[in-house]
């Protein structure tokens, strides 16, 4: 049994350009597509965009109201966290309601002699 020969860089080129030969010739007996045809390719196409497009704004519209009840969310959440907080008192404030219980003190304890 006789060794493996190598194939040259020749020989490669060779069977690189028959292969591509064979190709070139076999793509151009394939029968070509007709008018209809491409018609009906390209509104499938343009109707498959179409409804990717409205996926699309689907889902950005979607992303658009989540953020917005976010913001929402967040803006009600402050809201709530400022009626928790009650504002110090000024001077005056607190005097006049010290006067007030002082007033209701006495006429409690007036009533009573």
């Amino acid at each position: 049994m006789t060794g493996f020969k190598e194939p040259s860089f020749q020989d490669r080129a060779a069977a690189a350009a028959r292969a591509k030969k064979k190709a070139l010739e076999k793509m151009k007996a394939a029968p070509k597509p007709d008018d209809a045809d491409l018609a009906a390719r390209a509104a499938r196409r343009e109707e498959r965009d179409a409804k990717a497009a409205s996926k699309r704004a689907a889902a950005e519209e979607a992303k658009k109201q989540g953020e917005r009840e976010k913001r929402e969310k967040a803006l009600e959440a402050e809201r709530e966290q400022a009626k928790a907080v009650t504002p110090e008192a000024t001077e005056a404030e607190r005097k006049a309601a010290r006067d007030a219980r002082y007033a209701a003190r006495k006429s409690r304890n007036f009533g009573r002699s």
